[in-house]
């Protein structure tokens, strides 16, 4: 039983299959290339990211009797098409949760204190302009009392809000289907506090929220463009941890070049992986290249989950 991780897995993840008799493939095959490698090695479990994609050509021309995506969002895959066919599909939705959360913080810690164009300046400029820099960064704010909004309150959105709540922020929600959801949020000496939240209207979180948070999966079309934009707060931020095409970039700019926005955090973008240039250059944009999800705790976590998974299938 052959296992290919094209996108890598954890150390742990890959020893416990091998301990269970599989023999995991980590070596990484271009697109046009997978199709042939798979069928010429039998492999018939497909470990996949974001980055390799898993679509009905490739489907049809192997046989796969298991497609795992490390991470959450699955439109990389055509899940139904491959289950229609008989194989299983499987993902770790809650592996990277507090990764990309913890991002989303990140971001907003940076683009509130002004760190993410301070460190692009301070390299260059910081021993003949320290006093001219000192002035200009040292207009910032806290993060105490403002309001995160958070669009899409699944697990990645409930752990943002746990972060926000250890800011001290105030946090309001929109879900399409839930009304009224539980975050429960442990402390290190045992303590746990349940805060209950009754979710808000989409156009309600986008007028009143200081910070607004994206966690949800590829769209059509975008969420936030020039009309969204125009009903949130002057000075309001965007975080963008979710997918590229989510947020439509050239309104975004639009919006931050004309000071409607104060500033942006964006780990996906639309033209992935060559970023608009605009976006790339602008100095109100705090960025990561997609790696929200990526620290080393949370890729354990997955690869360990994958691994528990599949071999649950195998012995069932």
């Amino acid at each position: 039983m052959k296992v290919l991780a094209n996108d890598g897995i954890s150390l742990g993840g890959k020893l416990m299959l091998e301990r269970e008799g599989f023999e995991v493939i980590i070596t990484f095959v271009a697109q046009d290339q997978l199709a042939n490698f798979i069928n010429q090695n039998e492999i018939e479990v497909l470990l996949v990211r974001s980055a390799t994609k898993v679509r009905q050509d490739l489907i049809d021309a192997t046989n796969l009797k298991i497609i795992g995506r490390g991470g959450v969002g699955m439109d990389n895959i055509d899940v139904e098409y491959a289950q229609s066919k008989g194989i299983q599909v499987i993902n770790t939705p809650e592996a990277s949760s507090a990764s990309v959360a913890e991002m989303v913080m990140a971001h907003v810690y940076s683009l509130f204190r002004n760190l993410h164009d301070a460190n692009r300046t301070m390299p260059l400029e910081g021993e003949t302009k320290f006093k001219e820099l000192k002035k200009a960064y040292g207009k910032a704010n806290e993060l105490r009392g403002k309001t995160m909004g958070i669009i899409g309150f699944g697990r990645i959105g409930r752990e943002v809000a746990k972060n926000a709540i250890g800011a001290g922020m105030k946090v309001i929600a929109y879900n399409r289907t839930q009304k009224e959801i539980e975050v429960p949020i442990e402390f290190f000496d045992g303590q746990k506090v349940v805060f209950k939240f009754k979710t808000q209207s989409f156009e309600d979180v986008l007028a009143q929220s200081d910070v607004i948070s994206l966690h949800i999966p590829a769209q059509e079309k975008h969420i936030i463009g020039a009309e969204e934009i125009e009903k949130m707060k002057d000075g309001a931020m965007i975080i963008n941890t979710a997918r590229g095409g989510v947020v439509d970039e050239e309104a975004l700019l639009e919006a931050l070049d004309f000071g409607k926005i104060a500033g942006a955090g964006l780990d996906v973008f639309e033209d992935e992986p060559k970023p608009s240039v605009r976006l790339l250059m602008n100095e109100k944009i705090s960025m990561s290249p997609h790696l929200a999800g990526s620290t080393e705790e949370a890729q354990e976590r997955i690869g360990m989950e994958l691994a528990e998974q599949i071999t649950r299938i195998y012995k069932s």
